[in-house]
């Protein structure tokens, strides 16, 4: 039976957790065995599962992090102890996704790869691998990444730093690690992030677009609006809605706040912490953030437009999870977020355009139809189902087992 071991910061939490969940269940149903690793926390899996260390570890290296600004380079002790676990385990393949987090030590276990002799797959859902510091950089509009990254301008952000700047020395570090071992096969979930691998010091790196997919099964139009309405206390209204994990301006909290006051519709935004929802404008309802799928099904169902004014995005998982309930999305051109619409399901906005965003959510609330949201489930079903994306990996797998 061939073993499939994947590792990443959770399990079934998260955009990240859940497609590494649903790879772990797909290569189960052909026989498969499956194997997930993680480091911060885990939902429920069809999995076996392998805790990196503990929540005391993660706090030691989230200190170490913010000291010396050196996440991904901690936690020898644990790195060591999942080492072990690989080799008992002997995987036929290894996929990573993200090693950021607080959890792993870089330089055992890409040491450890260099020797093991297993094909290693490397899904890029940011452009950290590539950088010293940073997970994203559109908004700093740095480009040290290409040569050489040092004195970091987003030295304060996520993994942040209070006090050194490591990103000179990680840079070094990365650049030396993921260089010398030919086993790496890199996955941009977007066309978007593989084109910034191509201009970094893994352009010559073998890479592969695989886009990720959503369950069709738990995200489809639903038809029990009514009661989505009532809950939230939304009347009928034209509705325009907005998710995130975080809102900040990253992902254009400030924008929706300026849309709310030109827009003539009703905003409901999710993902806000208690503390957010104070002072909204009256026309935004916030609502915090909820991994209650039947409630984000029905408002992705209820929504006329879903609006993304994101301004750093590798792909956009809430683009197609809108899609496949239905709803047309508007977004600004930035990152793999375009990649995710077409003309019949989608407009998309130069970035910081309040005006072009209002025309764009006005010019698609007009069309919102029958038709229209057809449209937007078949783009799903064509190029972004979770059954695509989970075939296009086990085709992987299977090449890199066969030494193709």
């Amino acid at each position: 039976m061939p073993k499939l071991l994947q590792i990443n910061s959770v399990v079934n939490i998260g955009s990240t957790g859940r497609i590494s969940e649903e790879i772990g269940g797909f290569i189960s149903n052909i026989g498969w065995k499956s194997y997930i690793a993680y480091g911060r926390a885990a939902g429920g899996s069809s999995s076996e599962l392998i805790r990196i260390g503990g929540t005391s570890d993660v706090y030691t290296n989230v200190l170490m992090a913010r000291i010396f600004d050196n996440d991904g380079f901690n936690a020898r002790r644990q790195t060591e102890e999942l080492i072990d676990k690989i080799r008992g385990i002997s995987p036929d393949i290894i996929h990573l996704h993200n090693l950021h987090g607080y959890y792993i030590d870089m330089d055992v276990l890409f040491s450890f790869f260099k020797n093991f002799g297993v094909p290693v797959v490397w899904t890029l859902h940011d452009c950290w691998a590539f950088t010293g510091h940073c997970a994203y950089f559109d908004m700093s509009g740095c480009s040290k990444w290409r040569m050489q990254c040092g004195q970091c301008p987003q030295k304060g952000s996520y993994p942040a730093s209070w006090i050194f700047d490591g990103s000179s020395r990680n840079f070094i570090r990365k650049k030396k690690l993921f260089s010398n071992i030919t086993g790496i096969n890199f996955v941009p979930v977007s066309k978007y992030i593989d084109s910034l691998l191509k201009d970094s010091f893994l352009k010559d790196s073998k890479s592969e677009v695989i886009y990720n997919g959503v369950d069709t099964e738990k995200f489809y139009p639903s038809a029990d609006t009514e009661n989505v309405r009532k809950k939230y206390s939304l009347d009928s209204s034209r509705i325009i809605l907005g998710v995130a994990n975080v809102w900040d301006a990253r992902k254009g909290l400030k924008d929706f706040i300026e849309m709310s006051r030109s827009c003539k519709f009703k905003f409901v935004l999710i993902g806000f912490t208690h503390a957010q929802m104070r002072g909204l404008p009256e026309n935004i309802i916030g609502i915090e953030r909820t991994d209650c799928l039947d409630d984000l099904r029905g408002l992705y169902s209820v929504a006329d437009v879903f609006v993304n004014p994101t301004y750093e995005e590798a792909f956009g998982m809430v683009n197609i999870e809108a899609l496949a309930c239905g709803t047309p999305v508007v977004t600004y051109r930035t990152g793999g977020s375009p990649e995710c619409v077409d003309e019949s399901t989608g407009i998309v906005v130069e970035k910081g355009n309040i005006e072009a965003m209002c025309r764009a959510v006005s010019d698609m609330a007009s069309m919102v139809g029958t038709s229209l949201s057809k449209a937007c489930v078949e783009r799903v079903e064509k190029h972004f189902t979770k059954e695509i994306c989970c075939g296009n990996y086990f085709r992987l797998y299977e090449n890199l087992i066969k030494g193709k």
